[in-house]
Parts: structure tokens; C-alpha cells; sequence
């Protein structure tokens, strides 16, 4: 029997969700711990399956789903959504291509340009590592000094951090948001507000309600036209001139926080959408 497969490494309180809405739904589930597998030639599961990558870590996560691929298995979201996602640059290339709007952003790769780059967008910018989440090691910095000390604390951390992602810093007064895409269509969103410019309800920001208008919804769409997947979480800015811009995509955003401000089961809507996606 065909079975929507929830691939785990840590047990959040979303997966547990997860789980108790595909019961809800009637829809046949597991929660796999795939911290001990081994994968090679024989197949994970049965290729009538459908699976759920939820793995703590964008790289195993990525590579989970690459594996299961090529074995013919359907992933949600897929290993190249993971790929774009999980890299903030290539993110923001995608994004650019498209022609999505989004804060101004410059890279480098040494300590020299980095500091030239900063320069050019104008203090204070911000200064995020291409991969991570819940706001960790985020730096804004305010001018020249701090540059300097940021960029040579980040150049001994190893080659991923000697990836310098520095983008203008929105002046988003208290809040953000944090919108949810399922299957490509807008579902709900969350204002995040907070006194500290990191409003990340992970790092203590407060949720509350976002009514989607269809500004925010066409370009929500956009997003997902431009990047694709089931399950997108994409966090927006609101400059000082009210145009909206993209901070950020991520392919497998928690929600826990979510579903009771916005009224919306969005773990139901996910396993729906995962499952639609089962081989016929």
C-alpha cells in the first residue's frame, strides 16, 4: 500500500504534526528516523510511495532526497527546490533572474572585497552565512570597524564563511513576515514582530495574523513560479517606501508557530499536497 513517508533526524513538534494530520486526513503515514540508514542500490521504500524530507540539516536533507530520486522515489519538496533553498546566494540569483524584488545584495570572496562591497552598498548592511536558519550568525554591521573585525572572524570559521552574502539592511521597522506557499498557492501568513532587529520567532518574535491582500499574493506566486515545490515558507520585508521585498525562501519552514495566529492547518495542508503527488 502506497504510504506518505515523514523523514526525520531530530523530532520536532512539526513532524509530530505532520503525522496527526495525515491520521486526520486518512491518509497512510510514517515517521522515519534516518539518522542510522544506509542507502545504496536496493530501494528505500516502494516507488508508489511518497516522501516527506524534514532532516534537520539542508545538506543530509539535500542529499536524502538526491539518493531517493535516483531510485525513482517522489520527494517533497524535490532535491533542486532543497538546492536553491538552502543557499542564500543562489537563492537571491533565482530570485533576480526572475525579476522578484528583494533587498540589494552584493558577494565576495575574500576579506579585501568583502569590505569594498560593504562599502558600496552603503552602512549598515548585513552579513548572513549562504546556509543556516532561525537567524544564526547573522551580523549587522554599522560601519567600516566592524566590517573589518566581522569579515576577519568570519574568514577563520572555514571555506563556507569565506562565501561573504552581505545585503543592504531594510529599515522593516518592528515587524516582518513570514508567508506560506502549499502547491503554489498563498495560504496564510504571520507578522513577526519584535524589538530586536532579528524578528524570527525562533529568536523570541512575536506572532500574530497577516492578512494576504493580492500584492502579497501575487507575488508569493511569483516566488513559487520562479523557485517551485510544495511547501515553501518565504520571508518578506516592507521598506519605508511600502513596496514589499523577498528576504528570504526556505523549502522546509517550520509552522508551529503559525496555525493558531492565522487560523489555517497548514500541516494538513501539506500532507494533502505530498500526497496528490504519489505515483497514479
Amino acid at each position: 500500500m502506497a504510504t506518505l513517508r515523514i523523514l526525520f533526524t531530530r523530532l520536532r513538534l512539526e513532524e509530530k504534526m505532520l503525522l496527526a494530520a495525515a491520521k486526520r486526513e486518512n491518509i497512510p503515514c510514517e515517521l522515519m528516523d534516518v539518522s542510522d540508514v544506509w542507502y545504496g542500490e536496493k530501494p528505500f521504500c516502494s516507488q508508489d510511495d511518497v516522501v516527506l524530507s524534514r532532516c534537520v540539516s539542508h545538506n543530509m536533507n539535500e542529499a536524502v532526497a538526491s539518493v531517493l530520486e535516483a531510485q525513482g522515489i517522489r520527494v517533497v519538496n524535490n532535491s533542486n527546490v532543497m538546492k536553491v533553498c538552502g543557499d542564500k546566494l543562489l537563492t537571491t540569483l533565482t530570485l533576480e533572474r526572475a525579476g522578484i524584488a528583494q533587498p540589494r545584495f552584493r558577494t565576495a570572496f575574500t576579506q579585501e572585497a568583502a569590505l569594498e562591497a560593504a562599502e558600496d552598498l552603503g552602512y549598515p548592511v548585513v552579513c548572513k552565512p549562504v546556509s543556516g536558519s532561525w537567524g544564526r550568525l547573522l551580523a549587522k554591521i554599522n560601519d567600516r570597524e566592524a566590517a573589518e573585525a566581522i569579515f576577519e572572524h568570519k574568514s577563520a570559521l572555514g571555506p563556507m564563511h569565506n562565501i561573504f552574502y552581505i545585503q543592504e539592511f531594510i529599515d522593516k521597522g518592528s515587524f516582518d513576515v513570514r508567508a506560506f506557499v502549499v502547491d503554489g498557492n498563498p495560504l496564510c501568513a504571520i507578522r513577526r514582530e519584535s524589538e530586536h532587529w532579528i524578528t524570527n520567532t525562533a529568536r523570541g518574535g512575536k506572532a500574530s495574523n497577516m492578512p494576504l491582500d493580492d500584492e502579497v499574493s501575487d507575488l508569493l506566486r511569483s516566488v513559487h513560479k520562479a523557485i517551485g515545490g510544495e511547501f515553501l515558507a518565504v520571508d518578506l520585508f516592507r521598506n519605508k517606501d511600502g513596496k514589499w521585498l523577498v528576504n528570504e525562501v526556505n523549502d522546509g519552514g517550520e509552522f508551529r508557530n503559525s496555525v493558531e495566529p492565522t487560523g489555517k492547518d497548514i500541516p494538513a495542508e501539506i500532507v494533502r499536497a505530498a500526497w496528490s503527488k504519489r505515483p497514479q
